[in-house]
């Protein structure tokens, strides 16, 4: 039977990420280990305060499962055990990361999958002043696409910015929440215009329904109205596509069923993360194969990496060594 370890980490962000609600410096982390047969399996989640989430609260969640995880509880079983979220996420991954160890293969031939290949992430330019934003464009104008943090007022000057800072990019917007109806109506048709291929989350969660009855220049993007496959039947008609984070479906197992589930919906599938290392984004590359936007690009924001961590090339990120994980 495995032997469970928890721990909580701490990576530095390369200067400070910035979003509506609010800034950081460091991304906190909770790591999961299973130990069983000299084999280890590692599973790493990222805590969100905007789903009251806690580096403690987590770490207690998965505390409480400790018995029933150590006595061989089943990732079908995890499923019933622990809501979606950030703890069941990092359990989950280390489930999967210790049955690829032990069975000598890799997770993606174990789910199924076919095997994965390099792909695509968006890179995120952190909110700020249009000024700063058009010089974070300039920097990063060879990658082919650029996500934006957005907030409502001066986001139209903010896009035209990183426009003209990166004229070839596609630019795809995120404005967490910190929109209105009328500002979508206002700006999508000149964020259209701009190039912007798709907006995520422009309303906050349970104050959306009014995006059913929008016009829409701009394909939408649910992100925090997005949790688990219980959550989709609620999207139908209001987005046209869903932001799947492994620690908004609490895992893997879930994230894999999601994205069957929202392909069957007609939805359209990001695959997204918070901020932390490689080995939170590791699982992602699995899910993402086939996405029509992928942003795993945490890494690339911190100031260091896990090691051995992803392999990034520009920003092309390839699937993770069994070393890393799965």
């Amino acid at each position: 039977m495995p032997r469970l370890e928890i721990r909580s980490e701490s990576w530095p962000i390369a200067g400070t990420f910035t979003i509506s609600r609010g800034s950081k410096t460091q991304a906190d982390v909770v790591v999961v280990e299973l130990h069983e047969g000299g084999a280890r399996g590692r599973g790493e989640c990222v805590p969100y305060p905007r789903y009251d989430e806690s580096v403690a609260s987590v770490t207690r969640q998965i505390e409480s499962l400790a018995e029933r995880i150590e006595a061989g509880l089943s990732r079908d079983e995890l499923l019933e055990a622990m809501p979606a979220g950030a703890a069941r996420n990092a359990v989950d991954c280390a489930m999967w990361d210790l049955e690829a160890k032990r069975a000598g293969r890799n997770a993606w031939f174990l789910a199924g999958l076919e095997q994965p290949k390099p792909v695509v992430t968006a890179y995120t330019l952190s909110l700020d002043t249009p000024e700063k934003m058009g010089a974070a464009a300039r920097e990063n104008a060879h990658r082919p696409l650029l996500k934006l943090k957005l907030a409502g007022e001066g986001d139209l000057e903010r896009v035209s910015a990183v426009r003209a800072g990166a004229p070839k990019a596609e630019l795809i917007v995120d404005a967490n929440e910190g929109w209105t109806a009328d500002h979508y109506r206002s700006f999508a048709p000149k964020l259209a215009a701009l190039g912007v291929v798709m907006i995520e989350q422009p309303l906050p969660a349970g104050k959306d329904d009014g995006l059913a009855g929008l016009e829409r220049p701009v394909p939408v993007c649910a992100d925090e109205s997005c949790h688990d496959t219980s959550t989709l039947d609620a999207l139908v008609g209001k987005y046209d596509l869903v932001n799947i984070k492994l620690d908004k479906t609490g895992g893997l197992t879930e994230g894999l069923r999601m994205k069957a589930a929202a392909e069957a919906h007609g939805l359209g599938i990001m695959v997204g993360c918070m901020v932390g290392s490689s080995l939170a984004m590791a699982p992602g590359v699995l899910l993402a194969q086939g996405a029509r936007f992928v942003d795993l690009d945490a890494p690339l924001l911190l100031a260091r990496d896990r090691q051995p961590g992803l392999r990034y090339d520009g920003s092309t990120v390839f699937p993770p060594l069994a070393s890393l994980w799965g």
